[in-house]
């Protein structure tokens, strides 16, 4: 039998899904208290965006679900384009520069391992 996963999104983070992907490589398939740890100790600006939204997966897991965060694991966990802001550069001989502030949607879902 295939649980259903919980899911939590945070929308519109004002980062680059580039700069975002390597943190979810490291985290993707962990149980829940394991990707909490390595994000808590992760530096980097999306490893706070990624924590932000699998504690509110718990959450919705927790309260929606009634499911234990002991059980959970990270299984899909993804980074998708969102808008983004146009700005840009004068630069000499009448040119202009286009500069491209990128947006993502970050989603993570949690499974209850099988078995418990």
């Amino acid at each position: 039998m295939i649980k259903e996963a919980v899911y939590a999104k945070y929308k519109n983070a004002k980062i680059s899904p580039k700069k975002v992907a390597p943190v979810m490589d490291m985290v993707r398939g962990k149980s829940v208290e394991q990707a909490k740890v390595l994000l808590a100790f992760d530096t980097t600006k999306a490893a706070v965006m990624i924590l932000k939204a699998l504690r509110s997966a718990i959450a919705n897991a927790k309260n929606n679900r009634n499911l234990k965060p002991e059980n959970l694991y990270v299984t899909d966990l993804r980074v998708d384009g969102a808008s983004f802001r146009k700005s840009g550069q004068f630069v000499s001989r009448g040119r202009f520069n286009p500069i491209l502030k990128r947006y993502s949607h970050i989603t993570v879902g949690l499974t209850e391992r099988a078995g418990k």
